[in-house]
């Protein structure tokens, strides 16, 4: 599926992998493009510098809780009236919670389990909300379909839209991130599961896996913790500029013959322990 005149929603769009894929949809010419964050600050000023690069109306920024299901209806419907169906959407928003699932205290003994209430944050936020902007996308594509009297989609037909999660390579298991790497193993399920569904109003969905990318949450880690456990273990011996992601992402909405999931992770591979 071409990018160019197609219409787009990024979420977390004013950073690191979501930032640079909404630029390179810019790049490659969509007509337009929701970007959706939490920093309201930060996501209206990227708005703004694109629009004024361009010249129009091109982006639209939205500031809310990806978990919140009338934030994101909103998200659609203002996106659809500026500028038309949405048929590319790349859920990008993330959050990670890490720590041993498993800990003995030193000063009691007594085992400290990984909290339940933290492992529901980053489900809602890194597991269904990408799942439910996903299946958003569907139903937008599908009800249009039906209003113009189309019913299963035939391959002499244009793909209708394009859906790219972002796993991990977190997802094979990653000490310390029990919570984050169930979530981005559990795309894969999602995104096989709704390809198998979905192609029948001509939505493909497929899953990149990057490995350790130089984003603002990767630059919280405690100082020295990329040179001594990351980058030793990473052949690229360097960390996955977020445009290169960007670019792979753009690579799968464009090329329709890519299925299923790419891996970016720079040789990286998590260790047995």
């Amino acid at each position: 599926m071409q990018v160019q005149d197609k219409v787009g929603v990024v979420t977390g769009a004013a950073s690191g992998i979501g930032r640079a894929t909404a630029l390179e949809l810019v790049k490659q010419g969509v007509k337009g493009i929701a970007l959706v964050d939490l920093s309201e600050s930060a996501v209206c000023e990227f708005a703004r510098q694109i629009n004024e690069d361009a010249g129009r109306e091109l982006a639209l920024a939205f500031t809310g809780d990806v978990t919140d299901l009338q934030f994101r209806a909103q998200v659609f419907d203002e996106t659809s009236h500026h500028h038309g169906i949405v048929q590319i959407m790349v859920p990008a928003a993330g959050i990670f919670r890490d720590r041993l699932a498993v800990k003995i205290e030193r000063d009691t003994g007594e085992a400290n389990i990984y909290p339940a209430d933290v492992f529901r944050q980053v489900l809602e936020v890194n597991l269904i909300h990408p799942v439910y902007w996903a299946m958003e996308t569907i139903a937008r594509i599908a009800v249009d379909r039906n209003r113009q009297g189309l019913k299963k989609w035939h391959p002499n037909e244009k793909v209708q839209g394009t859906i790219i999660f972002i796993g991990s390579v977190s997802s094979q298991g990653n000490r310390g991130q029990v919570s984050y790497a169930s979530t981005k193993a559990g795309l894969e399920g999602a995104a096989s599961t709704l390809m198998k569904e979905a192609m029948f109003h001509g939505v493909r969905t497929g899953v990149i896996h990057p490995g350790f990318v130089d984003t603002p949450l990767l630059q919280g880690m405690p100082d020295g913790y990329v040179e001594q456990h990351i980058l030793p273990d990473t052949q690229l011996g360097r960390l996955i500029r977020p445009e290169e992601i960007a670019d792979a992402i753009c690579f799968m909405i464009r090329n329709s013959a890519v299925s299923g999931q790419l891996w970016a992770d720079a040789g990286w591979h998590p260790a047995a322990a």
